[in-house]
């Protein structure tokens, strides 16, 4: 099949037309309002989703999600309230709306206890940064997804559109970005209800690259309905764990690593590099936001530089610190969220070739997923979590059967210390999936790695 991505005409960016206007005359309007000493920061948060959900190689829901809510911070003296509202793009009932929000927060701030550590809004420069797609016609959708896949129980969720954050405040700062993108998050699963997992994700729709992905889930699918599953005992193996792995566990160091105020407080995964220790000089790790999928300002409208280098060679280079982390402790912030996580992570691609894996594996085991991560001693880095879907016994350099679930338990200071091997030479974006309230943006951009003596507890 050649379909391939066009320029949205029906939806996307198209159907969040004149969004920024109104968003910023919402600025204005409301601000007008405010008393000598108040403070406000405006956010929205926004989209305009095409949605299908497939089972069994069917389409079982379609349809679209225009929808977008706006988060506003009130300020007066050293105390602060928030509230989400609703954004419709109705002039006047947004207006109203947020207006009401707005006296509603007044009567709450009395209320408030003190924040010594409060962050005022300040106007540091405006911007605006839209970025146009390639996604597919929502009349062509069904057909591109399905029509190669009729022999086989193909489940999934597709979400493509426009998808738009921006801020304003009382100091006069304003930010716009706006961008079409497309997410495909299926499983093909067999008759024994064993499951491949796949993902695919960009600004522009490639049929080809669709269909060379779901050969590979089939081929993979193939192998684990074909033998029956290899119990593997506890112990240390010499592991591959492909990109979605490594994904999950790039997401942990969100959940108390690479925050500057969790190293404050003593339960950061990453202060033992702040006092000396490395990681392989294989392993950097940037928030690079040069990829356009994600805003580079925050909430408060800080914009970061285009790249943060985090660990560079296996050496701590920075962590991320908000402009409140930056007052409490005295220091400079680099316009990190305030949740001081990861928005657009990047793992260096290395040396090892996809051809080469199994070889350089040669025996041990080959992990598609991983999920259910937790950290088992914050402090230590040591993480623990499930294997899942696609994983494999390997044994001189080929695939030899399919694997029954393993806990692992381990420490970053040895998966990704000595005891990593090599990163692949090309690198995925698994983007985030998530719809939960609203469409997630954004992803991780990382290689495959091969690990020696990854430890499996159960």
């Amino acid at each position: 099949m050649s379909v391939q991505g066009v320029p949205s005409e029906k939806f996307g960016l198209k159907a969040v037309d004149g969004w920024e206007e109104e968003f910023n005359g919402l600025c204005d309007s409301t601000i007008a309002t405010l008393k000598a000493n108040e403070h406000l920061s405006l956010e929205l948060s926004g989209e305009s989703t095409q949605f299908m959900r497939l089972n069994n190689s069917k389409v079982r829901q379609s349809g679209t999600v225009t929808a977008g809510y706006v988060s506003m911070q009130l300020i007066d003296g050293d105390r602060t309230a928030t509230m989400t509202v609703p954004f419709t793009g109705d002039r006047d009932l947004d207006r109203a709306t947020v207006l009401e929000g707005l006296n509603d927060l007044r009567q709450e701030l009395p209320q408030l206890p003190a924040d010594p550590y409060v962050v005022l809004p300040a106007n540091l420069g405006s911007s605006r940064d839209s970025h146009g797609g390639k996604l597919l016609d929502p009349d062509q959708v069904a057909d591109a997804l399905l029509t190669s896949v009729q022999d086989i129980d193909f489940t999934g969720i597709y979400a493509s559109g426009a998808v738009v954050r921006a801020t304003g405040n009382s100091a006069g700062q304003r930010h716009w970005f706006a961008t079409e993108t497309f997410d495909l998050d299926y499983s093909v699963i067999g008759a024994s209800e064993r499951a491949v997992k796949g993902a695919l994700a960009g600004q522009a729709w490639d049929q080809e690259k669709f269909e060379s992905q779901v050969r590979r889930s089939r081929s993979q699918l193939v192998t684990l309905e074909s033998q029956p599953f290899k119990k593997i005992k506890p112990g240390q193996y010499r592991t591959y764990l492909a990109p979605a792995a490594v994904t999950e566990l790039v997401f942990m160091f969100s959940w108390g690593a690479v925050s500057e105020a969790s190293v404050r407080q003593g339960d950061s995964a990453l202060a033992k590099m702040r006092d000396g220790r490395s990681l392989s000089h294989h392993f950097t790790l940037v928030e690079d936001f040069t990829q356009g999928t994600v805003p580079r300002f925050n909430s408060l409208g800080e914009v970061s530089t285009p790249e943060v280098p985090i660990i560079v060679e296996g050496e701590l280079r920075n962590t991320l610190v908000s402009t409140r982390t930056a007052k409490e402790y005295g220091i400079k912030g680099n316009a990190a969220s305030d949740w001081e996580g990861l928005r657009s992570p990047r793992i260096a691609s290395g040396t090892l070739a996809e051809a080469d894996i199994l070889r350089e594996l040669d025996c041990g085991l080959y992990l598609s997923n991983l999920h259910y991560l937790n950290w088992s001693d914050q402090p230590g880095g040591r993480i623990t979590g499930m294997t899942r879907y696609a994983c494999f016994w390997v044994e001189n350099g080929e695939i030899q059967a399919p694997i029954q679930d393993l806990r692992f338990d381990d420490s970053l200071y040895n998966f990704f210390g000595p005891n990593l091997v090599a990163c692949t030479d090309t690198a995925e974006f698994v983007p985030d999936p998530d719809t939960y309230e609203e469409r997630s943006i954004g992803g991780v951009t990382t290689p495959g790695v091969l690990i020696n003596d990854f430890t499996f507890t159960l």
